[in-house]
């Protein structure tokens, strides 16, 4: 107990601050030091999360890839910056020839979805190292110092700080060390101080609830599996994005093919336009003709202008994909789309069964729901924990030292101990019964979840079979159609030029043929 007591007029008021400067100087230093230090924790932060995702890949996959969520502002000060070097990018647009791998890799590099996927992954990894730190030595040091004054005048001053650790362990038992240094000196009335040193250990062990690995680890078991679905996540989702980006390139080539498809079509009905007016100039073609001629040739035109300002737009939605400037040019290589034609169909020969099974062993996010089906089994288990009844073993032990503090000269008999056992009877388990309840309603959703994934995926794998055997059969019906068509089109040319046919069998003939040329290409795109 402190005893106060009061002060001396004209007594002279030492000042514990200057005494304690070493102190205080050294708790400045730290909280610079700390602030200083964000790039450092920062790399930390990323070694750790990098190091979980690079082990959980492996673990997956047999392999690791390359994996950062830096992007080309990553290196730079947030108040660098500023809004207008974003407007001033996105008018900085340039002529772009690019391939359809140059596409895949300037999209992984900038599209917006992707990188927001990679920071989710990368969340969810970091997650797990708060879950891991729990049952790590968690070191603390701690450090103070204060002046008071009390309502009679009486003041005093304090510093001192304690350094220790708590660890959590899977057994369920937590530990604790700390070593305290505590100064205290009265300014006023006796000039006295006093210093107390303190060395602790305490221990807690439950014996029946929240006792045994599974209970105890469940967060952390849960947090790594969270990243086990966010890397398949992931994955499936570059899968998916790499389809998307394909998909999205031989879209705009099969709309290339059917603009250069109308194009020539639309010469042929000019052709046709000036043959007819100059045999009207001769005599020997009516108003009629001429003007139906004139109409057609002008809806191909309108067609043509239509399908170039599509594809312009369809070409924007991919410079965003891409995540480059909607001003750039883009210039899309052909060669995939001509070596596709040249190659037809790809076939594709594998059964409902063998294609379901594989689904079953390779399909990430069915793997997911499965391994999810398995976690509403295990989480039964640790609710059903929790209704038990709260029996603790707990210990501690202290020692101190008065005056200058020798850590290796305590006394051990003055050792303070003390043990004991603590039992809490489940007499109101409200809560917990709720929780355990909840847990088997949601094992059963779980499992109607899990039952409904593979009927779907069963579904989707015969829809998706049976839509490649119609495409097949619609390229194959459309390649006679062109063949047939082609053929007509040679036909009546040469019938209207000896004058055996109108112009008129000569438009339909043309229309026909740009129809069959148009539904080839989306056939065999449709295919792929």
């Amino acid at each position: 107990m402190v005893h106060r007591s009061s002060r001396l007029p004209g007594d002279p008021i030492p000042s514990l601050w200057k005494r304690s400067y070493p102190v205080l100087w050294s708790l400045l230093f730290v909280l610079v030091l700390t602030g200083c230090q964000a790039s450092w924790h920062r790399k930390k932060a990323d070694k750790d999360a990098y190091r979980i995702i690079s082990e959980v890949e492996n673990q997956i996959f047999g392999r690791t890839n390359s994996f950062t969520i830096d992007t080309r502002f990553s290196s730079r000060s947030p108040k660098e910056i500023d809004s207008l070097e974003l407007i001033e990018e996105s008018l900085s647009g340039e002529k772009l020839h690019l391939t359809l791998n140059d596409c895949l890799d300037i999209a992984v590099k900038n599209n917006r979805t992707y990188q927001t996927q990679k920071e989710s992954l990368f969340l969810t990894a970091l997650n797990l190292t708060a879950a891991e730190r729990n049952f790590q030595d968690n070191w603390f040091l701690r450090m103070f110092g204060r002046n008071s004054r009390s309502g009679s005048g009486d003041r005093t001053g304090a510093a001192g700080g304690d350094l220790g650790f708590n660890q959590a362990f899977a057994t369920g038992a937590s530990l604790g060390m700390n070593i305290a240094n505590d100064l205290l000196k009265f300014y006023t009335g006796d000039p006295r101080r006093s210093a107390i040193s303190t060395i602790s250990f305490n221990l807690a062990q439950p014996l029946l609830r929240g006792v045994g690995r599974r209970a105890v680890i469940e967060n952390l078991t849960q947090a790594e599996r969270n990243v086990i679905y966010a890397v398949r996540d992931y994955t499936q989702f570059q899968k998916e994005f790499s389809v998307g980006i394909v998909e999205q390139y031989f879209r705009l080539l099969q709309s290339k093919d059917i603009i250069r498809n109308t194009y020539t079509n639309y010469l042929q009905r000019l052709d046709a336009t000036r043959r007819l007016i100059a045999h009207q100039e001769a005599g020997n073609e009516s108003v009629v003709n001429v003007g139906q001629a004139q109409q057609a040739e002008l809806d191909v035109k309108n067609s043509y202008v239509n399908l170039v300002a599509n594809y312009q737009t369809s070409l924007d939605s991919l410079k965003i994909q891409l995540g480059i400037p909607v001003s750039s040019q883009l210039i899309l290589d052909d060669s995939p789309f001509q070596d596709l034609k040249s190659a037809g169909l790809m076939e594709f020969v594998m059964t409902s069964e063998q294609a379901f099974a594989l689904a079953i062993e390779k399909n990430l996010p069915l793997m997911n729901e499965i391994d999810r089906f398995e976690d509403s089994k295990r989480k039964i288990v640790v609710a059903a924990n929790q209704l038990m009844a709260d029996l603790n073993l707990a210990a501690d032990a202290s020692i101190n030292s008065d005056g200058p503090t020798d850590y290796t000269d305590f006394n051990i008999d003055n050792v303070r101990w003390n043990y004991g056992i603590e039992l809490n009877l489940p007499i109101d388990r409200l809560r917990e019964r709720n929780a355990y309840r909840s847990t088997i309603i949601n094992f059963e959703a779980a499992l109607r979840r899990l039952s409904l994934q593979l009927d779907t995926k069963r579904q989707e794998i015969e829809v998706g079979l049976r839509t490649l055997r119609q495409r097949k059969r619609n390229y194959e019906i459309e390649l006679v159609g062109l063949e047939i068509a082609n053929d007509r089109v040679t036909s009546v040319s040469l019938f209207v030029e000896a004058g055996r046919s109108q112009e008129r069998d000569l438009r339909e003939a043309l229309n026909s043929q740009v129809a069959s040329q148009n539904s080839v290409t989306r056939a065999l795109v449709d295919y792929l």
